[in-house]
């Protein structure tokens, strides 16, 4: 074969859009991240261990009593209707009325999020994202060769004005804008909620551009103080594709999500499903089913809270001892704190000394497609007890400070590309504010 190069003979041969596929940053951490000497504050991995056993356990057994056949077997590209009859109850909680036959269930919300730019995206379209974003998205976007432009955020979410800037800016470049792509409770990775007020002014400026509001919303039921505002998806039934998953209320191991959508929509990703998996996972759909027929899920949810609530105070309480001079994100809910570094520190060059030092963070260039977020550092609290977490924030600190030591001693940064490089919009209010 003459064509393609040593590593790869078929180098050659593939689609365009496979140059849009590479590892993520948070994927690549994993190998090393999972060692058990290392404190790992990188992964938003629910802590499953709270759920009790026996809650699983019993309702396997009885979809295996009472549904094997059907649980064994191939299912419906929409998805099992008892399961979206349940699905319609949770979201009813942030204020959705909906009907199950607009739900298609889906192979965790991930797998809804990759349907739905299936659908929507040329090559070149524009996907306006928040600054920062979820790293699965932007990588979902990069795969279908969207232009993924970020719009500024702050302690109160997404910035109205800032997206009326970017659309009349894309829009006299000749730009097609296809969707907005928006996490507004408890954002990943900035761990801000988008204000009620500016949930009702986003979607106006959306609908007036017709530009559709695709909203992820994996971490709503996991408030602490209060409940999030409701859904933008409460607001208005016809502009907005809701995205929600059982992974962060339940287990991720059960790969189940959906996708709430306008009817027309909602028949596009039934075939796109089809096409894609045949039908989505029947055992794991008939299991969660049984779970939300039989146990106390609003009770194990309330666990949940209390769980990571206390993990967040713990990191608060960590980073107010250890970094008291840096800024970070409160969070009122969710898995994440977005850390602010001094500028002339880079998160990705620092992480191998990290590692060394046996602590793992997410550096802020995972969220950002434009190369941006180097001064920035994503924390999560979900997985780590109390204790690790505050041994993890010590062990980061140190090597923060060891860092800035070499910087005032040497008389240079450690980040090479420090001209270039940006900090995020995100604002933190103090670290003594509460």
């Amino acid at each position: 074969m003459t064509n393609g190069n040593s590593l790869d003979p078929w180098y050659d041969s593939y689609a365009q859009r496979t140059a849009g596929l590479s590892a993520s940053e948070v994927r690549a951490l994993f190998a090393v991240a999972s060692r058990p000497e290392v404190v790992s504050l990188a992964g938003g991995m629910p802590f499953v261990s709270a759920l009790p056993r026996e809650l699983v356990t019993g309702s396997i057994d009885r979809v295996m009593t009472e549904d094997a056949a059907m649980a064994l077997q191939y299912g419906g590209g929409q998805g099992l209707r008892q399961l979206r009859e349940h699905i319609v109850d949770v979201m009813s909680l942030e204020g959705i009325r909906a009907s199950a036959e607009d739900v298609v269930v889906t192979t965790g919300s991930q797998h809804a999020l990759d349907l739905v730019t299936r659908l929507f995206i040329d090559p070149g379209d524009v996907v306006l994202a928040e600054s920062p974003s979820y790293v699965g998205a932007i990588g979902v976007f990069r795969s279908y060769q969207a232009e993924t432009v970020h719009v500024a955020t702050d302690e109160h979410g997404l910035v109205p004005e800032a997206l009326r800037e970017t659309i009349g800016r894309l829009r006299a470049a000749g730009k097609r804008m296809k969707f907005l792509y928006t996490i507004p409770n408890f954002h990943n990775p900035a761990g801000v909620t988008m204000s009620r007020e500016r949930r009702i002014e986003v979607l106006d400026i959306c609908r007036s551009n017709n530009i559709l509001v695709l909203e992820d919303n994996p971490y709503g039921l996991l408030w602490f103080d209060e409940p999030a505002p409701q859904a933008i998806r409460s607001i208005d039934d016809e502009g907005v594709v809701y995205l929600g998953s059982f992974s962060k209320t339940l287990a991720p191991g059960f790969r189940v999500g959906w996708a709430l959508a306008p009817h027309a929509i909602r028949e596009k990703l039934v075939l796109a499903n089809e096409s894609a998996v045949l039908a989505p996972n029947s055992f794991g759909q008939y299991v969660v089913n049984a779970y939300l027929d039989a146990a106390d899920w609003k009770g194990q949810i309330d666990t949940f809270r209390g769980i990571y609530a206390e993990r967040r105070d713990a990191m608060f309480q960590a980073l107010g001892e250890f970094l008291p001079d840096l800024t970070w994100t409160r969070p009122n809910g969710g898995f994440f704190v977005w850390l602010t570094l001094p500028e002339s520190l880079d998160s990705k060059g620092m992480l191998p000394r990290a590692v060394k030092e046996l602590v793992a963070y997410t550096p802020g260039t995972a969220f950002y497609a434009d190369g941006r977020g180097a001064q920035h550092i994503r924390l999560s609290f979900c997985y780590p007890t109390a204790e690790q977490i505050r041994v993890g924030v010590k062990r980061l600190a140190n090597v923060v400070n060891d860092e800035l030591e070499l910087i005032e001693t040497f008389g240079s940064a450690t980040r090479p590309n420090a001209v270039v490089q940006q900090t995020s919009s995100v604002s933190a209010p103090p670290p003594n504010i509460s």
